[in-house]
Protein backbone atom coordinates (compact mmCIF):
# COMPACT_ATOMS: atom_id res chain seq x y z
CA UNK A 1 0.00 0.00 0.00
CA UNK A 2 1.47 3.17 -1.07
CA UNK A 3 2.55 5.45 1.92
CA UNK A 4 0.85 8.53 1.91
CA UNK A 5 3.45 11.66 1.35
CA UNK A 6 2.02 13.84 3.86
CA UNK A 7 1.95 11.34 6.57
CA UNK A 8 5.92 11.54 6.21
CA UNK A 9 6.12 15.61 6.50
CA UNK A 10 6.00 18.09 9.92
CA UNK A 11 4.63 20.46 7.57
CA UNK A 12 2.84 20.96 4.42
CA UNK A 13 4.33 22.95 1.65
CA UNK A 14 5.21 26.51 2.03
CA UNK A 15 3.90 25.94 5.81
CA UNK A 16 7.14 24.32 6.60
CA UNK A 17 9.08 27.17 6.05
CA UNK A 18 10.59 29.20 9.10
CA UNK A 19 8.95 31.54 10.39
CA UNK A 20 9.21 35.28 9.69
CA UNK A 21 9.99 36.49 12.78
CA UNK A 22 12.33 33.83 13.47
CA UNK A 23 14.16 34.03 10.59
CA UNK A 24 14.54 38.13 10.42
CA UNK A 25 17.53 38.28 13.41
CA UNK A 26 19.11 35.53 12.03
CA UNK A 27 19.64 36.79 8.61
CA UNK A 28 20.14 40.55 10.16
CA UNK A 29 23.61 39.57 11.33
CA UNK A 30 25.06 38.27 7.71
CA UNK A 31 27.09 40.10 5.78
CA UNK A 32 25.35 41.81 2.51
CA UNK A 33 27.43 41.75 -0.69
CA UNK A 34 28.76 45.29 -2.02
CA UNK A 35 28.97 44.67 -5.96
CA UNK A 36 27.11 47.04 -7.70
CA UNK A 37 25.58 44.49 -9.64
CA UNK A 38 23.50 43.13 -6.99
CA UNK A 39 20.09 44.46 -8.10
CA UNK A 40 18.09 42.90 -5.88
CA UNK A 41 19.59 41.38 -2.60
CA UNK A 42 18.37 40.46 0.56
CA UNK A 43 17.78 43.95 1.72
CA UNK A 44 13.97 44.35 0.48
CA UNK A 45 12.92 40.67 1.03
CA UNK A 46 12.12 40.26 -2.48
CA UNK A 47 11.22 37.06 -4.07
CA UNK A 48 14.29 36.31 -5.58
CA UNK A 49 17.63 38.04 -6.46
CA UNK A 50 18.83 39.82 -9.23
CA UNK A 51 22.36 40.55 -10.86
CA UNK A 52 23.13 42.82 -13.90
CA UNK A 53 25.29 41.02 -15.78
CA UNK A 54 25.31 43.58 -18.75
CA UNK A 55 23.76 46.88 -19.47
CA UNK A 56 20.51 45.36 -21.47
CA UNK A 57 20.58 41.85 -19.22
CA UNK A 58 20.17 41.10 -15.47
CA UNK A 59 20.01 37.38 -14.20
CA UNK A 60 17.31 36.47 -11.44
CA UNK A 61 17.90 33.79 -9.09
CA UNK A 62 15.76 31.82 -7.18
CA UNK A 63 15.47 28.43 -5.13
CA UNK A 64 12.55 27.18 -3.44
CA UNK A 65 11.45 23.58 -1.77
CA UNK A 66 9.66 22.33 0.81
CA UNK A 67 7.95 19.06 2.23
CA UNK A 68 4.89 17.01 0.35
CA UNK A 69 1.24 19.32 0.64
CA UNK A 70 -0.61 16.67 -1.55
CA UNK A 71 -0.17 13.11 -1.05
CA UNK A 72 -0.52 12.42 -5.00
CA UNK A 73 3.30 12.59 -6.04
CA UNK A 74 2.46 14.29 -9.87
CA UNK A 75 0.48 16.99 -8.25
CA UNK A 76 3.66 17.49 -5.07
CA UNK A 77 5.63 17.73 -7.99
CA UNK A 78 4.15 20.30 -10.49
CA UNK A 79 3.31 22.64 -7.33
CA UNK A 80 6.30 22.42 -6.17
CA UNK A 81 8.24 23.83 -9.38
CA UNK A 82 4.88 25.84 -9.97
CA UNK A 83 5.77 27.76 -6.82
CA UNK A 84 9.89 27.58 -7.93
CA UNK A 85 9.08 29.43 -10.94
CA UNK A 86 6.64 32.15 -9.51
CA UNK A 87 9.22 33.77 -8.00
CA UNK A 88 11.03 34.83 -11.21
CA UNK A 89 7.59 35.79 -12.60
CA UNK A 90 6.66 38.14 -9.60
CA UNK A 91 10.42 39.83 -10.59
CA UNK A 92 8.97 40.62 -14.02
CA UNK A 93 11.47 37.74 -15.41
CA UNK A 94 11.72 34.91 -18.10
CA UNK A 95 12.29 31.51 -16.03
CA UNK A 96 14.65 29.86 -18.88
CA UNK A 97 16.57 26.94 -16.66
CA UNK A 98 15.80 24.45 -13.59
CA UNK A 99 17.76 22.45 -11.17
CA UNK A 100 15.76 20.10 -9.36
CA UNK A 101 15.87 19.90 -5.55
CA UNK A 102 15.18 16.29 -3.85
CA UNK A 103 15.17 14.89 -0.77
CA UNK A 104 13.92 11.64 -0.74
CA UNK A 105 14.41 7.91 0.77
CA UNK A 106 14.35 5.34 -1.96
CA UNK A 107 14.20 2.73 0.36
CA UNK A 108 11.02 3.62 1.89
CA UNK A 109 9.11 5.06 -1.07
CA UNK A 110 9.95 3.59 -4.21
CA UNK A 111 11.65 4.56 -7.35
CA UNK A 112 8.29 5.01 -9.02
CA UNK A 113 6.93 7.65 -6.47
CA UNK A 114 10.33 10.17 -7.19
CA UNK A 115 9.70 9.42 -10.67
CA UNK A 116 6.43 10.73 -10.45
CA UNK A 117 7.08 13.59 -8.71
CA UNK A 118 9.87 14.68 -11.35
CA UNK A 119 7.53 14.16 -13.92
CA UNK A 120 5.18 16.78 -12.32
CA UNK A 121 8.15 19.55 -12.04
CA UNK A 122 9.43 18.54 -15.38
CA UNK A 123 5.56 19.33 -17.03
CA UNK A 124 5.45 22.54 -14.75
CA UNK A 125 8.42 23.45 -16.64
CA UNK A 126 8.05 22.50 -19.77
CA UNK A 127 4.97 24.37 -19.72
CA UNK A 128 6.60 27.60 -18.55
CA UNK A 129 9.52 26.72 -21.70
CA UNK A 130 12.08 26.29 -18.90
CA UNK A 131 14.52 23.73 -19.45
CA UNK A 132 15.50 21.46 -16.66
CA UNK A 133 19.25 20.92 -17.02
CA UNK A 134 19.78 18.58 -13.79
CA UNK A 135 19.94 18.87 -10.12
CA UNK A 136 20.93 17.20 -6.84
CA UNK A 137 19.47 14.35 -4.76
CA UNK A 138 19.83 13.46 -0.98
CA UNK A 139 18.86 10.36 1.23
CA UNK A 140 16.33 11.86 3.65
CA UNK A 141 13.23 9.99 5.17
CA UNK A 142 11.11 13.29 4.43
CA UNK A 143 10.75 14.02 1.36
CA UNK A 144 11.29 17.35 0.00
CA UNK A 145 11.25 18.80 -3.69
CA UNK A 146 11.64 21.81 -5.59
CA UNK A 147 13.57 24.00 -7.95
CA UNK A 148 16.23 26.43 -8.27
CA UNK A 149 15.34 28.34 -11.14
CA UNK A 150 17.71 31.39 -12.95
CA UNK A 151 15.43 34.05 -15.09
CA UNK A 152 16.08 36.64 -17.26
CA UNK A 153 15.53 40.04 -17.67
CA UNK A 154 16.29 43.43 -18.93
CA UNK A 155 16.96 45.79 -15.37
CA UNK A 156 15.01 48.74 -16.62
CA UNK A 157 12.00 45.88 -17.00
CA UNK A 158 12.28 44.51 -13.29
CA UNK A 159 9.46 44.80 -11.00
CA UNK A 160 10.55 44.52 -7.49
CA UNK A 161 8.69 44.26 -4.20
CA UNK A 162 10.07 48.12 -3.51
CA UNK A 163 8.15 50.67 -6.09
CA UNK A 164 5.13 50.83 -4.39
CA UNK A 165 3.53 53.90 -3.77
CA UNK A 166 0.61 55.50 -2.04
CA UNK A 167 -2.86 55.17 -3.57
CA UNK A 168 -2.26 52.31 -5.51
CA UNK A 169 -4.35 49.78 -5.59
CA UNK A 170 -3.51 46.10 -4.52
CA UNK A 171 -4.88 43.32 -7.19
CA UNK A 172 -4.59 39.73 -5.96
CA UNK A 173 -4.24 37.62 -9.09
CA UNK A 174 -5.39 34.02 -7.51
CA UNK A 175 -7.32 33.15 -4.24
CA UNK A 176 -5.94 32.32 -1.11
CA UNK A 177 -6.53 29.50 1.69
CA UNK A 178 -4.59 26.16 0.30
CA UNK A 179 -3.13 25.87 3.31
CA UNK A 180 -6.38 25.64 5.58
CA UNK A 181 -7.50 23.11 2.85
CA UNK A 182 -4.43 20.88 2.84
CA UNK A 183 -4.25 20.84 6.41
CA UNK A 184 -8.20 19.74 6.40
CA UNK A 185 -7.49 17.12 4.05
CA UNK A 186 -4.51 15.66 6.22
CA UNK A 187 -6.80 15.63 8.77
CA UNK A 188 -9.25 14.03 7.26
CA UNK A 189 -11.79 17.09 7.35
CA UNK A 190 -12.35 18.24 3.91
CA UNK A 191 -13.61 16.24 0.89
CA UNK A 192 -12.25 16.22 -2.33
CA UNK A 193 -13.78 18.94 -3.93
CA UNK A 194 -12.06 21.13 -2.02
CA UNK A 195 -8.40 19.49 -2.75
CA UNK A 196 -9.32 19.43 -6.37
CA UNK A 197 -9.75 22.74 -6.34
CA UNK A 198 -6.42 23.67 -4.12
CA UNK A 199 -4.71 21.58 -6.50
CA UNK A 200 -5.56 23.82 -9.95
CA UNK A 201 -4.59 27.20 -8.14
CA UNK A 202 -1.86 25.97 -6.63
CA UNK A 203 -0.27 24.37 -10.48
CA UNK A 204 -1.52 27.48 -12.41
CA UNK A 205 1.45 29.37 -13.73
CA UNK A 206 1.96 32.92 -12.64
CA UNK A 207 3.41 33.64 -16.31
CA UNK A 208 0.03 35.72 -17.69
CA UNK A 209 -0.54 37.35 -14.22
CA UNK A 210 2.85 38.87 -14.77
CA UNK A 211 2.55 39.61 -18.56
CA UNK A 212 -0.36 41.85 -17.77
CA UNK A 213 1.57 43.31 -14.07
CA UNK A 214 3.90 44.37 -16.21
CA UNK A 215 1.93 45.73 -19.57
CA UNK A 216 -0.47 47.72 -16.60
CA UNK A 217 3.01 49.55 -15.31
CA UNK A 218 3.08 47.70 -11.91
CA UNK A 219 4.86 50.03 -9.49
CA UNK A 220 5.24 46.79 -7.18
CA UNK A 221 5.04 43.03 -7.44
CA UNK A 222 5.50 40.10 -5.15
CA UNK A 223 3.69 36.66 -4.55
CA UNK A 224 1.79 34.92 -1.93
CA UNK A 225 3.24 32.27 -0.75
CA UNK A 226 4.20 30.88 2.83
CA UNK A 227 3.97 34.23 4.78
CA UNK A 228 0.12 34.86 4.32
CA UNK A 229 -1.05 37.73 2.35
CA UNK A 230 -0.29 40.05 5.34
CA UNK A 231 3.15 38.69 5.61
CA UNK A 232 3.61 39.01 2.17
CA UNK A 233 1.89 42.17 1.93
CA UNK A 234 4.04 43.68 4.62
CA UNK A 235 7.58 42.86 2.84
CA UNK A 236 6.03 45.17 0.32
CA UNK A 237 5.33 47.99 2.16
CA UNK A 238 8.00 47.79 4.32
CA UNK A 239 10.28 47.93 1.08
CA UNK A 240 8.15 50.69 -0.38
CA UNK A 241 8.07 52.98 2.92
CA UNK A 242 4.23 52.79 2.75
CA UNK A 243 1.37 51.44 4.59
CA UNK A 244 -1.73 49.54 3.77
CA UNK A 245 -5.33 48.83 4.08
CA UNK A 246 -6.76 45.54 3.01
CA UNK A 247 -10.19 44.59 2.70
CA UNK A 248 -11.08 41.22 4.04
CA UNK A 249 -14.43 40.44 2.63
CA UNK A 250 -12.59 41.51 -0.60
CA UNK A 251 -9.74 38.98 -0.69
CA UNK A 252 -10.37 35.77 -2.85
CA UNK A 253 -10.73 32.47 -0.96
CA UNK A 254 -10.68 28.69 -2.48
CA UNK A 255 -14.01 27.21 -2.60
CA UNK A 256 -14.19 25.51 0.73
CA UNK A 257 -11.38 27.43 2.51
CA UNK A 258 -13.26 30.09 4.58
CA UNK A 259 -15.85 27.16 5.94
CA UNK A 260 -12.95 25.46 6.97
CA UNK A 261 -11.45 28.26 8.57
CA UNK A 262 -14.50 28.77 11.06
CA UNK A 263 -12.76 26.39 13.03
CA UNK A 264 -9.34 26.31 14.25
CA UNK A 265 -8.69 22.97 13.30
CA UNK A 266 -7.86 24.07 9.57
CA UNK A 267 -5.38 26.25 10.79
CA UNK A 268 -1.67 24.67 10.41
CA UNK A 269 1.16 25.36 11.86
CA UNK A 270 2.64 28.01 9.33
CA UNK A 271 -0.64 29.86 9.45
CA UNK A 272 -0.66 30.31 13.15
CA UNK A 273 2.96 31.12 13.27
CA UNK A 274 2.00 33.85 10.55
CA UNK A 275 -1.14 34.92 12.87
CA UNK A 276 1.53 36.00 15.76
CA UNK A 277 3.64 37.96 13.90
CA UNK A 278 1.09 39.76 11.63
CA UNK A 279 -0.22 41.07 14.89
CA UNK A 280 3.22 42.89 15.91
CA UNK A 281 2.18 45.02 12.53
CA UNK A 282 -1.56 44.73 11.47
CA UNK A 283 -4.64 45.84 13.46
CA UNK A 284 -7.77 44.16 12.91
CA UNK A 285 -11.22 45.70 12.49
CA UNK A 286 -13.53 44.03 14.94
CA UNK A 287 -15.73 43.68 12.49
CA UNK A 288 -13.67 41.31 10.39
CA UNK A 289 -14.90 37.32 11.40
CA UNK A 290 -12.56 35.20 12.65
CA UNK A 291 -12.16 33.16 9.32
CA UNK A 292 -11.28 36.10 7.36
CA UNK A 293 -8.55 36.87 10.06
CA UNK A 294 -7.70 33.02 9.17
CA UNK A 295 -7.49 33.31 5.88
CA UNK A 296 -5.40 37.04 5.15
CA UNK A 297 -2.90 34.84 7.85
CA UNK A 298 -2.88 30.79 5.89
CA UNK A 299 0.68 29.96 4.78
CA UNK A 300 -0.47 29.65 1.01
CA UNK A 301 1.52 27.97 -1.67
CA UNK A 302 1.81 28.66 -4.92
CA UNK A 303 0.17 31.74 -4.61
CA UNK A 304 -1.30 34.12 -6.93
CA UNK A 305 0.77 37.64 -7.49
CA UNK A 306 0.18 40.78 -5.54
CA UNK A 307 0.09 43.80 -7.49
CA UNK A 308 0.45 47.60 -6.72
CA UNK A 309 -0.82 49.89 -9.30
CA UNK A 310 -2.65 52.64 -10.21
CA UNK A 311 -5.67 52.38 -9.47
CA UNK A 312 -6.71 53.52 -13.07
CA UNK A 313 -5.51 50.35 -14.50
CA UNK A 314 -6.08 47.92 -12.08
CA UNK A 315 -8.87 46.18 -14.53
CA UNK A 316 -6.01 45.72 -16.97
CA UNK A 317 -5.31 42.99 -14.49
CA UNK A 318 -7.33 39.85 -14.35
CA UNK A 319 -8.14 39.82 -10.23
CA UNK A 320 -9.83 41.67 -7.61
CA UNK A 321 -8.72 44.98 -5.69
CA UNK A 322 -8.21 43.54 -2.20
CA UNK A 323 -6.84 46.82 -0.61
CA UNK A 324 -4.69 49.72 -0.66
CA UNK A 325 -1.26 51.82 -0.37
CA UNK A 326 -1.26 54.55 1.50
CA UNK A 327 1.21 57.42 3.26
CA UNK A 328 2.08 56.12 7.18
CA UNK A 329 4.58 53.91 8.87
CA UNK A 330 6.27 51.33 6.53
CA UNK A 331 4.77 47.75 7.00
CA UNK A 332 2.05 49.04 9.29
CA UNK A 333 -1.49 47.35 7.49
CA UNK A 334 -5.19 47.95 9.08
CA UNK A 335 -7.45 44.98 8.07
CA UNK A 336 -10.85 46.64 7.56
CA UNK A 337 -14.19 44.59 7.26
Amino acid sequence: MAVPLTSLSHGAGCGCKIGPADLAPILAGLPLSDDPAVLVGPRTADDAGVYRLRDDLALIHTADFFTPIVDDPYAFGRIAATNALSDVYAMGGEPVTALNLVAFSLEELGSDVLREILRGGADAAQAAGVAVVGGHSIDDREPKYGMAVTGVAHPDALLTNAGGRAGDALVLTKPVGAGAITTAVKRGAAGPDAEVAAIAVMSELNAASAGAAQAAGAHAVTDVTGFGLLGHLHELTEASGVAAEVDAGAVPAIPGALELLDSADAVSGGSRRNREWAETFATFDGAVPEARRRLVCDAMTSGGLLVAVEREREGELDGPIIGRLIAGEPGRIAVLA
